[in-house]
């Protein structure tokens, strides 16, 4: 088991392409996306994932993420998860040491572009990239299992 202690934060401007040092391509979807725990089947690039998340806590919850066969991915995706399922885009930045992850998203949740910190602890301090904007942690409408049920971007919604 592993702990996951998050920050996530609204991107303000696209200078994080001209950073990123890697771009791969996410397919989503939930099996669940109860509060207490979410079930979420995902391809990256390649590669089947499944993975189990508790409740969040602040900005810390358990995490448990195991490879699966890729056409076993496939199948869970197309016939037991919600639907929509999620599609976007993830960019890799280094900045002053630490690692973001940059979801730009497409079809129902196009324009949408989230930038996301893992640290090892809630006292981590680390600065922020010039492409980043409101922080979102805490708020629940920006959970990628909260987006699947969304008509659109949050932020148009406001």
């Amino acid at each position: 088991m592993a702990l996951e202690i998050e920050h996530k934060y609204l991107v303000q401007n696209d200078s994080y392409k001209n950073m990123a040092t890697e771009c791969h391509h996410i397919v989503q979807g939930y099996i669940s996306t109860e509060k207490e725990r979410t079930v979420r089947v995902r391809i990256y690039d390649s590669k089947g994932y499944i993975t189990i998340k508790g409740s969040v806590v602040g900005a810390t919850r358990m995490e448990f993420e195991y490879e699966i066969p890729h056409d076993d991915a496939y199948t869970l995706l197309h016939q037991l998860c919600q639907k929509p399922i999620i599609d976007k885009h993830r960019h890799i930045v280094n900045f002053e040491g630490e690692k973001w992850e940059i979801d730009e998203f497409d079809g129902h949740l196009s324009g949408l572009v989230v930038a996301e910190i893992e640290i090892p602890d809630e006292g981590h301090s680390y600065s922020l990239p010039p492409f980043v904007g409101k922080n979102v942690t805490g708020d629940a409408r920006y959970y990628n299992s909260n987006l699947i049920s969304a008509t659109s971007a949050p932020e148009e919604a406001e």
